[in-house]
């Protein structure tokens, strides 16, 4: 069975499908938007079972907060939208079809819509807020609620290692641009123990809060949710706040095509950050203002050490356009990250003022 509408019609409760066309672009899931007779919408995706191996676990996971934020919004009347999972025709949160594809849908959040890259200062303070607003509607959940589903995922350490394995087996005569990238790993190798070795406490995470997963309300311009869900697990806070600040402040995005122009902008890294510690203070320590400025250094360095590393494997993780695709992206993380370092007196006297403010 691989044909599209008899799939959506799993999730469709018997309407009749008119419509199943690709949508997004992310780099792992294959995603469709599922239009009814009525004009009515779900998304339909394809869980890449080559990246989260227990499928199920996800599921599992997305029952439980998007209940939880679901109750949370309710009881304090929050304009946000959250999610819903749409169970299939057996009742499962998922199905499977003949092939051993695995298949969900979920709610489509209306009259909002995502941009890939922040459009001005008023949008940046609203993908922070919007990440804020997540955490704290998820930050009374207990982590034993969820599962890992992506172990090892943002363990800077862990990539590392796995990187290390890979370029000994890389046998190829390097370019100019794979020497720049092992240089730069080298560089920073002590770096990237930073985070883990802090002693900072795990929390519910969103695992992937990039601006395009920032939905904002067409009419009021406000965030109303973030999607891309496959990644809330327990973690570091850091983590989401870090990889927010680190997609939003390259106005060039992850696949600029000139690497070496690609730079940190602190106007908008701040407005994130001053959009997110207005929601986010309220369960925020000491501590974890202490290694927020790490976070986003962090965060840029192991995007670009795993997407070098998947070029040196021969792309087996992300999708690619073109075989070079992955060096590409490497290049503009790391140019990124040097940008950010060249800015962190700026970005810790910024985070000093979000925190007084």
């Amino acid at each position: 069975m691989n044909n599209l509408n008899v799939i959506a019609e799993q999730f469709a409760s018997g309407r009749t499908i008119t419509e199943v066309a690709e949508f997004g672009n992310g780099n792992i899931n294959d995603t469709y938007i599922v239009t009814d007779a009525t004009q009515e919408k779900f998304v339909l995706q394809r869980i890449n079972t080559h990246v989260f191996k227990q499928p199920q676990r996800i599921m599992q996971n997305m029952r439980a907060f998007t209940e939880h934020v679901h109750q949370r919004v309710q009881k304090e009347s929050r304009m946000w939208q959250s999610p819903r999972v749409i169970p299939a025709q057996d009742g499962n949160d998922f199905f499977i079809d003949p092939t051993g594809n695995f298949w969900r849908a979920i709610s489509f959040i209306q009259n909002a819509r995502s941009y890939d890259t922040i459009t001005n200062l008023a949008h940046a303070r609203e993908v922070g807020s919007a990440l804020g607003t997540f955490q704290s509607l998820i930050s009374d959940l207990p982590i034993t609620s969820l599962a890992d589903t992506l172990e090892g995922f943002h363990i800077t350490p862990l990539y590392l290692k796995h990187y290390d394995h890979v370029h000994a087996q890389h046998k190829r005569t390097p370019s100019p641009e794979v020497k720049h990238a092992i240089q730069f790993i080298e560089d920073r190798r002590t770096f990237a123990f930073t985070l883990e070795n802090a002693g900072l406490t795990q929390r519910p995470i969103h695992g992937d809060p990039k601006v395009n997963n920032v939905m904002v309300h067409n009419e009021t311009g406000k965030a109303i949710s973030i999607v891309d869900l496959d990644t809330v697990k327990p973690g570091l806070v850091h983590y989401d706040i870090g990889d927010c600040i680190r997609s939003g402040s390259n106005p060039f995005g992850e696949d600029a095509e000139n690497w070496e122009t690609v730079h940190y902008n602190p106007e908008i890294g701040s407005a994130i950050l001053e959009g997110y510690l207005a929601e986010a203070q309220a369960f925020l320590t000491a501590a974890d203002y202490e290694h927020l400025f790490t976070s986003v250094r962090l965060l840029a360095f192991e995007l670009g050490l795993r997407f070098f590393t998947d070029y040196l494997a021969g792309d087996v993780y992300f999708k690619v356009k073109y075989p070079e695709h992955n060096l590409q992206r490497a290049l503009v993380q790391f140019q990124l990250t040097r940008s950010i370092e060249a800015h962190e007196a700026e970005i810790r006297n910024n985070i000093k003022k979000a925190i007084s403010a």
